[in-house]
């Protein structure tokens, strides 16, 4: 696809008048890359419309390196006029949104490992306030297309580094979510309600024993942190990085595109109110239990250390 759209824009720059805006559609692509395709780097950005884009009202509005001021506040208008709520993201893999959300599946992955099964993960989650759980998401999105985005990236990825297997498992059996009636849940006919499955639990209590794994019982303030603070972790990575250029830009993306509770503020905005200290705290607790994933931040660990909020930067 990344071939594809750099052909589009080496057309499209020859051919558009030379003031035109070229824009991409995009959740992944790197638009440094597209911007190069052209003679006009300052004219080219990304927009990441969320599906359905229809209904939902977030647009992240990619700012290229080269991007002009200019180009950014007449799509920041645009985006207005259409009724979006455009926020700023800087370029890098999976933009601030799904950037953010890695670690938030990775880990209900790993707790399903662990002792938990989907259901209850996806319970604790929606009792949080979100309208659906990480595995309910799964399923609704289509369990191959990460499964695809897996393979491909299974030379790179470090042998020695944590991974579960049961999406994978799952996926060659044929189970790729609600269009298949079957994967982390069954579905009746005509129904997108999900119904656990004996015959999933039976494949993750295989796959805990395959990993060498004894299950135990997991708490629901173990599935909440475990879910929640790699989102807020990563947030303040970003933050660091200039990705995003405020706290609050990344709570109106959690808001707005992913379902993050309302009156929770989202996930920079309820670090606050836990304290950044006690977040701080936590990762480093997962840190010495599960590795490298659950480093903290720096920015994170300077807020810890004064009793500053991300609010408050």
């Amino acid at each position: 696809m990344h071939k594809v759209k750099k052909k589009i824009f080496r057309r499209l720059d020859s051919v558009c008048n030379k003031n035109a805006i070229l824009a991409s559609n995009t959740s992944y692509l790197n638009v440094n890359e597209l911007a190069a395709q052209t003679s006009r780097a300052p004219n080219v950005l990304g927009t990441h419309f969320f599906s359905p884009a229809n209904v939902m009202r977030l647009l992240e509005i990619i700012r290229a390196e080269k991007c002009s001021d200019e180009t950014l506040a007449s799509v920041m208008r645009l985006a207005k006029r259409m009724g979006k709520v455009g926020v700023i993201s800087g370029v890098c893999p999976g933009f601030i949104g799904n950037r953010m959300l890695e670690g938030y599946f990775r880990e209900a992955g790993f707790l399903i490992e662990e002792g938990a099964l989907p259901h209850e993960v996806d319970k604790i989650i929606t009792d949080f306030g979100f309208p659906m759980g990480p595995f309910a998401v799964w399923d609704l999105a289509g369990l191959d297309i990460g499964w695809r985005k897996r393979k491909a990236e299974a030379d790179s990825r470090d042998p020695n580094e944590r991974y579960s297997t049961i999406g994978d498992r799952l996926c060659e059996m044929g189970r790729f979510g609600q269009k298949t009636q079957a994967g982390y849940y069954r579905y009746e006919e005509g129904s997108r309600i999900p119904i656990p499955d004996r015959n999933v639990e039976k494949l993750v209590f295989q796959a805990s024993d395959d990993a060498g794994i004894t299950r135990r019982k997991i708490t629901k303030q173990e599935i909440l942190t475990r879910c929640l603070y790699p989102l807020i972790n990563e947030g303040a990575r970003i933050l660091e990085e200039e990705i995003a250029i405020r706290a609050s830009d990344i709570d109106i993306i959690y808001l707005y595109g992913y379902g993050f509770p309302n009156y929770r503020g989202g996930p920079m905005f309820y670090a606050d109110t836990i304290g950044t200290g006690t977040v701080y705290d936590t990762i480093r607790k997962y840190e010495e239990l599960h590795g490298e994933f659950w480093q903290p931040a720096d920015l994170l660990k300077q807020l810890a250390k004064s009793n500053s909020k991300f609010t408050e930067n």
